[in-house]
């Protein structure tokens, strides 16, 4: 092990087997709880996975997308979390039961955010996610893992297949 290696703080690692024994607890959890939702409110962008997953686990097709920006690095992240557009067309959810999904309860600011928004316009919400670490403000009734380490998903571990200066370029231009 080189000197660089050893000062890396460490890590939870997650490959795509973990992921699918976990997501498969996660779903077992909320399945022996009784839970049933209606709807599948994914966080965006590491609760897609997640959702998705869970959905087929717990034979739920209504899965819907909210997109909220907070994190813009390992440990960097906005004041506060902003949700973007889309936004969820709550009519006719009056009376439905909703599960949130996150990949991971970090600060649990966002899951905060939604669950609030969700929490105006629904019967009732929980939320599921893999990791939830000590600090998050919000304590999620399904966690895979409890956890402080920064986590990395198999989805979000590796950079960009693309060039993000030529697609910022791309944007503006457009």
């Amino acid at each position: 092990m080189t000197e660089s290696e050893s000062m890396e703080p460490a890590r939870e690692e997650m490959d795509w087997t973990r992921y699918g024994v976990a997501v498969r607890k996660l779903a077992q959890m909320v399945a022996d709880d009784g839970y049933r939702p209606e709807m599948i409110l994914a966080i965006a962008r590491g609760g897609l996975f997640v959702a998705g997953s869970l959905g087929y686990a717990l034979a739920v097709k209504n899965l819907y997308v909210m997109n909220v920006e907070y994190y813009t690095g390992v440990d960097e992240r906005l004041d506060l979390p902003v949700i973007l557009p889309p936004y969820v067309d709550w009519v006719d959810l009056d009376n439905a039961h909703v599960l949130i999904v996150d990949d991971v309860a970090d600060t649990g600011h966002t899951l905060e955010l939604v669950r609030n928004s969700a929490l105006e316009r629904v019967a009732e919400v929980r939320s599921a996610v893999l990791y939830q670490k000590s600090q998050s403000v919000v304590d999620c009734e399904y966690v895979w893992k409890h956890t402080d380490l920064w986590i990395n998903f198999p989805w979000s571990t590796e950079p960009p297949v693309v060039d993000l200066t030529q697609a910022a370029h791309q944007v503006l231009d457009a």
